[in-house]
């Protein structure tokens, strides 16, 4: 896993990614986070989001996706289902879900740059240290990179 510093969607508008990938819920809401931003400036990964059976725990580890052409260039946002529900307490991420969601990622999209948060380790209250070492085993001789987000 490479590791930078900076703005995801800024670093995949200018061209730094083919694909990038953030955690979604199930519930076909978006409204937190950077899938907030995500549904905010690819409506279509949102679309593509609202297209799947909305409370859905069939969604879990699954993924949805859209390439969109911006700026003369295709880049392919996916939705993948790393959790259930946004709200209660305590973790809300599903590790099996993260490592079905990046094994789907390596199978539909190989060979491509790709690019990632702390997926689940925001909001979802996920163990970082956790969900790194399965994107590392999933991903493996993939190019990824961690964008930790720099204001």
């Amino acid at each position: 896993m490479k590791i930078i510093k900076g703005d995801l969607i800024k670093l995949a508008l200018d061209g730094h990614f083919d694909v990038i990938v953030h955690g979604c819920n199930c519930q076909c809401t978006m409204g937190a986070g950077i899938a907030k931003s995500v549904k905010d400036i690819f409506p279509e990964a949102y679309a593509a989001d609202l297209a799947t059976p909305k409370g859905s725990r069939e969604k879990l580890g699954s993924i949805s996706a859209a390439t969109v052409l911006r700026g003369g260039q295709h880049l392919t946002i996916v939705n993948g289902y790393t959790q259930f529900h946004w709200r209660g307490p305590g973790v809300l991420v599903d590790y099996a879900a993260v490592g079905a969601v990046m094994k789907e990622v390596k199978l539909q999209f190989p060979e491509r740059r790709i690019g990632y948060p702390k997926i689940g380790a925001g909001l979802a209250k996920g163990d970082w240290s956790v969900i790194a070492e399965i994107i590392d085993a999933e991903l493996e001789g993939e190019d990824h990179t961690l964008v930790e987000y720099l204001a």
